[in-house]
């Protein structure tokens, strides 16, 4: 019997999507905001994670909590302050949770959580399980403190589950648009050397993941959020260009022009990351999308 979802982080990429997909499926979803907006389509709660407040109806309110809370990790210049931003964004959202879950009578059921495949830092064409150790870059060390935070959360009796989300791709926002923004223009190329390894999952995939994870409760711990086939950047580059029907006339963009450009925050684009999907296909779960040929083409096949 579905039941009441609250969600933070819920107004996001991956948030306006699992919403709608939940209400689909009869969910009720409630949102936790700064400003609960009146005109929003879901239920809000206010909280505010820099002056730790959550209103009390919140944590009584859900069946489960699906944290999805964090500053964008590629949309500004990495300055020192905006990583601090990154970092506690993240972290400072799920100790909220965890002091109110702590004290109040609430009837969660579980806790899922996003993480990163981030936290494997650059792992080379290896390919990387859950069971993997961690690298030592910014997102790896942010990865490890956000997971370090929802297992709190565990401690607590609850079964908790953590989401390690490869690149989620959507024409809404995130990665894709900014990668096919070259691409449509003719000025398309694959980043460094084009041999890193992009793990990638299309956003339907992850929001039934989500969903899959709120029902099913074999869930525990955590899983590679990821589609079961990677591809190189210069793959990944190769078949949008294919599907957009657009030449890819450059040579690759070298590493040093990235690093110029993006500063530190070209580790995102040019860190390699092989990871498996084995431990989710493992559940039985089914993705809708193994290839990514057919995830492009759920996004461009009309426009072009």
């Amino acid at each position: 019997m579905p039941g009441k979802i609250l969600i933070t982080g819920g107004t996001g990429l991956i948030g306006t999507r699992l919403s709608e997909m939940l209400i689909d499926q009869g969910y009720e979803v409630a949102h936790l905001s700064r400003d609960p907006d009146k005109f929003s389509r879901y239920k809000t709660f206010r909280w505010d994670v820099k002056h730790p407040h959550i209103d009390d109806d919140a944590i009584f309110y859900p069946d489960y909590i699906i944290n999805l809370a964090g500053a964008s990790v590629a949309s500004d210049k990495w300055t020192d302050e905006r990583k601090k931003e990154i970092l506690n964004s993240r972290v400072d959202s799920i100790n909220l949770l965890y002091s109110c879950l702590q004290k109040a009578n609430h009837h969660v059921k579980a806790f899922i959580s996003a993480s990163a495949i981030g936290i494997y830092g650059d792992s080379g064409d290896r390919v990387v399980s859950e069971e993997s150790t961690y690298g030592d870059d910014f997102l790896a060390n942010v990865s490890k403190a956000w997971e370090a935070a929802a297992w709190q959360v565990k401690d607590l009796g609850l079964r908790t589950v953590i989401l390690r989300l490869g690149i989620v791709l959507s024409d809404k926002g995130g990665a894709l648009p900014q990668i096919a923004r070259p691409v449509k223009m003719m000025a398309g190329a694959p980043l460094g050397s084009g041999k890193q390894y992009m793990s990638w999952i299309h956003i339907d995939d992850a929001c039934r993941l989500f969903i899959r994870a709120i029902e099913d409760t074999q869930f525990e711990g955590v899983y590679n959020a990821v589609a079961p086939h990677p591809v190189t950047n210069k793959e990944f580059t190769e078949e949008l260009a294919e599907v957009m029907h657009k030449p890819l006339v450059l040579p690759k963009v070298p590493a040093f022009a990235i690093n110029l450009m993006m500063g530190e925050m070209s580790e995102v684009v040019l860190a390699s990351q092989r990871v498996s999907a084995n431990k989710v296909l493992q559940t039985g779960f089914t993705f809708e999308y193994n290839y990514l040929e057919e995830a492009l083409d759920s996004f461009y096949e009309k426009e072009y």
